[in-house]
């Protein structure tokens, strides 16, 4: 999928500025290895999810200098006239690697590596980091939830929590990471995710009575529906939806209330009604700690809003971008590093493996290397490893099996794959240390 408008200005200043005087002393032609990753996992989560990859390849595509973002930037005195001819041009046509998205990740994990010119690459720091920040906080978040739900089926219906565009993006990357459902219809549209909903508090008090609600309903949608009975009285609600409905209804939701003790007090109603298959769904302020408190409830689907849209806590990955190899002046390659106190990074061009132990995971090993003409294809100390690494972007062709429907599609069926490797440990909700450690090795 591909944005209608340029990404260009979703940008820092700074970057524009690096790159003014870059051309102008000469460095922006040195080839660079630029490296997404996490410090550490915020939150004190137990592994991380990647997300936001095919969306950020698309903007990648779309990051172009039209006639509008140069205006703007001739207008403010960004850059000088030197540098708006470059922008002009502007195509990205280096090469990015990285994890698959929808990938497990943990500290210090190479999520993408972009390879190009200083000035190429430099002014892709801000764009990759607003959408996988935001989008892996969300997967995070959500494969927690899909962890407590177990079977029982998610369904993500935050948007009125969040920025118009932002809730598109919070819709997919939970779908990637384990909800089954999302009430935004352009999530629905541009990223084939599957929409749900029937019907809020403000349908029933349209109606004279929460009968003639309930019947208007059933009429338009058919007794497989979902009826919301808790805008008055609950126990008066389910009487009043099987009488109308029959003991065929589809479900019912709750919305309120404490939710375990109402949870099984309708069960045992609809039972008593004889509506023993009517499924019962509950929403109102659910996460992952409030779902799991769930587990044992007579309950047969969530509904989850502010706190998976907003990463239940925890709204941003806390991913950097760092520089983390150049080329000098003879040509040659030298890692390069921050060394700033709690903020370091690491040198070199690096190789990411999962060591497994029959099928579970048990490291994260990052082989740094000496050279960067070649990477390793295999971990030679641990030989039964899965390489976490694939190319994205090649010359600046862009893979398009990442994007779109497809890509979606993709990355959650990986994702499945993929969580079946976390060791139990894994799968708690307290904070903790992360899951696997992850191990570097020089080479």
């Amino acid at each position: 999928m591909s944005e209608s408008r340029s990404s260009a200005l979703h940008t820092d200043r700074y970057e524009l500025t690096m790159l003014d005087a870059a051309l102008q002393d000469g460095t922006a032609g040195r080839r660079c290895v630029f490296e997404v990753f996490g410090r550490r996992l915020s939150g004190g989560r137990r592994f991380g999810v990647v997300a936001g990859t095919g969306r950020l390849l698309s903007l990648i595509r779309d990051f172009r200098f039209g006639h509008e973002e140069l205006a703007f930037l001739r207008d403010e005195h960004v850059v000088d006239p030197a540098t708006l001819d470059y922008l002009e041009d502007y195509r990205f046509t280096g090469t990015i690697t990285g994890y698959r998205e929808g990938e497990l990740y943990f500290p210090g994990s190479p999520v993408l590596t972009i390879e190009g010119t200083f000035a190429e690459a430099v002014v892709l720091e801000t764009l990759a980091l607003s959408v996988l920040n935001h989008d892996s906080a969300v997967a995070t978040a959500a494969a927690r939830m899909s962890v407590a739900a177990g079977d029982r089926p998610l369904a993500e219906m935050g948007s009125r929590r969040a920025g118009e565009q932002s809730a598109v993006a919070a819709a997919r990357a939970a779908y990637i990471a384990g909800f089954g459902a999302t009430s935004n219809l352009e999530a629905g549209r541009a990223w084939g995710v599957p929409t749900m909903g029937t019907a809020a508090h403000a349908w029933t008090l349209l109606h004279d009575t929460e009968e003639d609600a309930f019947r208007a309903q059933i009429s338009a949608l058919g007794t497989d529906t979902t009826l919301l009975v808790d805008t008055y009285d609950i126990r008066t609600g389910v009487e009043t939806a099987i009488r109308v409905a029959g003991t065929e209804l589809g479900g019912v939701r709750l919305d309120s209330g404490d939710l375990p003790t109402v949870a099984a007090a309708v069960r045992e109603q609809l039972d008593a009604l004889g509506a023993t298959r009517t499924r019962i769904t509950v929403t109102s302020d659910l996460d992952e700690f409030a779902i799991a408190a769930l587990a044992a409830s007579p309950v047969d689907a969530y509904g989850v809003g502010t706190s998976v849209v907003t990463g239940s806590g925890v709204p941003t990955a806390g991913m950097v971008y760092k520089l983390v190899a150049r080329q000098d002046a003879d040509g040659g390659w030298v890692p390069v590093a921050k060394a700033s106190t709690d903020k370091a990074s690491r040198g070199g061009r690096k190789t990411a493996f999962r060591a497994l132990d029959d099928g579970t995971a048990t490291s994260e090993q990052i082989i740094v290397a000496d050279g960067f003409d070649t990477s390793p294809a295999v971990d030679a100390a641990h030989p039964d490893a899965r390489p976490l690494q694939v190319v994205l972007a090649e010359r600046g062709d862009i893979d398009n099996a990442c994007e779109g429907r497809v890509g979606v599609a993709a990355a959650r069926a990986h994702h499945e794959r993929v969580r079946e490797e976390l060791p139990v440990r894994a799968l708690a909700l307290s904070r903790s240390d992360p899951a696997i450690p992850t191990v570097f090795v020089q080479r």
